[in-house]
């Protein structure tokens, strides 16, 4: 498993990555919060510290949940409650006070994993007389015709798919597709969602939320 492991202290640091190596596991190690932000896409689970020298953790938690559900275990020094409960209300997956053993973190996460593996992806996804087929990577209209789309113009969709009826950021669009929703402003978003529409045909099944992104019209 691919574990991004966000810690400042070099120590702690290579005795995480030492044990996580030793349990099978494929470690990487990065000191800053922005950088965990570029890198989660690359990582089945983030081992996360608090105490970060450019951004605190728990904003790190916050902007990480709103592009990504990857899985997220808090693991830090410092037990107050409030810490807690703010670090699980963000989004965090698990909250563990170091020290903590290997076992029981190895235990963590399975744990948080399984979960996460539990939430299946629709097959495929049906609204008014669409058919999107995730898989396979198809749209279907009603009659049976197939609708051309790019593959980044199908990204788009998909995403949007994933989450019909349910309003869909910017940048989770943008880190989805593009992987930059923190690097940069990217107008494609803006072309892509254009063609889109007007491939689809099928005025209104798009809303654009002013100030936050769009929403696929169940």
């Amino acid at each position: 498993m691919r574990v991004l492991v966000v810690e400042d202290d070099d120590g702690v640091a290579a005795s995480l990555v030492g044990a996580l190596k030793s349990k099978g596991h494929l470690p990487d190690r990065v000191a800053r919060g922005a950088d965990a932000l570029l890198r989660h896409r690359d990582a089945d689970i983030m081992l996360l510290d608090l105490e970060l020298p450019d951004i605190h953790g728990l904003d790190v938690v916050r902007k990480l949940r709103k592009v990504s559900p990857l899985p997220l275990i808090v693991i830090t020094a410092h037990g107050e409650e409030h810490l807690k409960v703010s670090a699980l209300n963000l989004g965090a997956d698990d909250y563990l006070v170091k020290p903590i053993g290997l076992g029981e973190l190895v235990a963590r996460i399975r744990a948080v994993t399984r979960r996460a593996a539990t939430e299946a992806e629709p097959g495929a996804v049906t609204t008014r007389d669409l058919t999107i087929d995730l898989p396979a990577r198809r749209v279907l209209a009603g009659d049976g015709r197939e609708i051309e789309l790019t593959p980044k113009e199908f990204d788009v969709l998909a995403v949007l798919a994933r989450h019909c009826g349910v309003a869909v950021s910017r940048q989770q669009l943008l880190d989805t597709v593009w992987g930059d929703a923190y690097v940069t402003v990217n107008r494609s978003l803006d072309v892509h969602m254009t063609a889109l529409r007007t491939k689809l045909a099928r005025p209104g099944i798009i809303t654009t939320i002013r100030g936050y992104g769009y929403r696929l019209e169940g």
